[in-house]
């Protein structure tokens, strides 16, 4: 792994020192491919899309994208299920599209009959907006996946059901997405009412056995508070470079000895597993990813690896004593989760791997399916971006939903 980043960095610089360069023509007629929003994006698969947006209580300015129904439907005007979906560490809405209309999970909802939620954590691609703070300001980056629960996700919650009068909603996370879904379940657990089911892809959660390589190397260093966690705290981490990201995805897709070097972001990003990933959707994953986070995300999700718990965000004792009333960070009560939740976890999977899952099933009151994937070889990003995954996940999750909404109808 460490031959790997050192190719990223290197190729980075070099990249990165060119766009510097003093005799740089800006008019150069590079043939780059034009970004696409995620609504472009459902749109250019013959979808319908809308773009929303959400201000949160603390004034971060969050992008919902819609596909309110199925072109293949005739159910525009009819009340429809709702779901949200939500991505994971350094991703965006974009990354659930990507397996185009036929594998994409957004598209197998919308073909069941549902109103399509895809959401936007704060601080990525396209919610790094804030009513009050400038975005160069520390304090922008001053969260973790730990306000992307108890904040982002109730406010996206609260407005898809206003949009749709639905009294609740369906939820699928992957990753980080379903860490900040635990943490929302746990620490605001009114929310719990408003979710028929949840679904949680490669969760997050315990950490302690993870042997993803940038975490375990880099825990004596930023796994408790101290001179490592000071420097790096309340910034962007790994920020977004439009002509950069131009770049690599034009390399990527028209330079096939680039495509190592795209393998080698993938494994950065989601671990070595990549075996059965589509490789054909590195160029479009090039695009937007790393789509930026907050430092204190990655801090967060190293200390929850260090301290082999599930708990707030450890400050040192001085905060800790002034945030939290205790010199060490309080853990989330998973017991307060009592929405209806749906697991799925991995064999190859170096990030949310069985050992951490296996810790789950008894802590949580209403845990409906712990689903072993059966391929052994299944990793950390097989659940979005595998070239089986509709097949092996999505109908999976489309068909529980519809379970309980069928079920749920005939009690009426």
């Amino acid at each position: 792994m460490l031959k790997e980043l050192l190719m990223v960095l290197a190729v980075t610089t070099v990249l990165a020192v060119a766009v510097a360069e003093e005799d740089f023509d800006p008019f150069i007629d590079i043939p780059f491919k034009r970004l696409k929003t995620s609504a472009e994006r459902i749109e250019s698969d013959g979808y319908p899309a809308e773009s929303h947006y959400v201000e949160t209580s603390d004034g971060y300015v969050l992008n919902l994208f819609r596909i309110p129904h199925s072109p293949k439907l005739n159910n525009g005007q009819l009340q429809r299920p709702a779901v949200l979906i939500m991505h994971g560490l350094f991703s965006c809405s974009d990354c659930f599209l990507l397996n185009g209309p036929n594998d994409a999970l957004p598209y197998n909802y919308a073909d069941a009959g549902y109103d399509v939620w895809l959401g936007n954590a704060r601080g990525n691609i396209y919610s790094r907006n804030n009513t009050r703070l400038n975005v160069k300001h520390p304090y922008f980056w001053k969260f973790s996946w730990h306000e992307i629960g108890s904040i982002d996700l109730p406010a996206m919650i609260d407005y898809i059901l206003e949009q749709t009068q639905e009294q609740a909603l369906h939820y699928v996370g992957h990753s980080q997405g379903c860490t900040s879904f635990v943490v929302m379940g746990s620490f605001k657990p009114e929310y719990n009412a408003k979710i028929k089911t949840a679904h949680l892809l490669a969760p997050s959660v315990f950490m302690g056995n993870t042997t993803e390589g940038l975490i375990v190397a880099t825990a004596p260093v930023l796994g408790e508070p101290g001179l490592g966690t000071a420097l790096l705290e309340n910034q962007v981490l790994l920020p977004y470079n439009q002509f950069i990201q131009r770049l690599l995805d034009t390399t990527c897709s028209n330079q096939p000895l680039m495509l190592s070097y795209c393998k080698t972001l993938a494994m950065l990003w989601g671990g070595p597993e990549i075996g059965n990933l589509n490789k054909t959707l590195l160029p479009q994953i090039a695009e937007t990813h790393p789509a930026g986070v907050s430092s204190n995300q990655a801090i967060h999700f190293i200390q929850s690896y260090v301290s082999n718990d599930f708990r707030l965000y450890d400050w040192g004792k001085r905060k800790n004593l002034a945030y939290y009333g205790a010199e060490q960070p309080p853990a989330y009560d998973l017991s307060q989760i009592t929405a209806e939740l749906y697991l799925y976890y991995g064999l190859s999977d170096g990030s949310a791997n069985k050992a951490d899952v296996s810790r789950l099933p008894e802590l949580l009151p209403n845990l409906a399916l712990l689903h072993e994937v059966p391929d052994p070889t299944w990793g950390h990003l097989d659940f979005v971006f595998a070239q089986q995954v509709k097949s092996v996940i999505n109908d999976l999750v489309v068909d529980y939903s519809m379970d309980y909404d069928v079920e749920q109808a005939t009690r009426k």
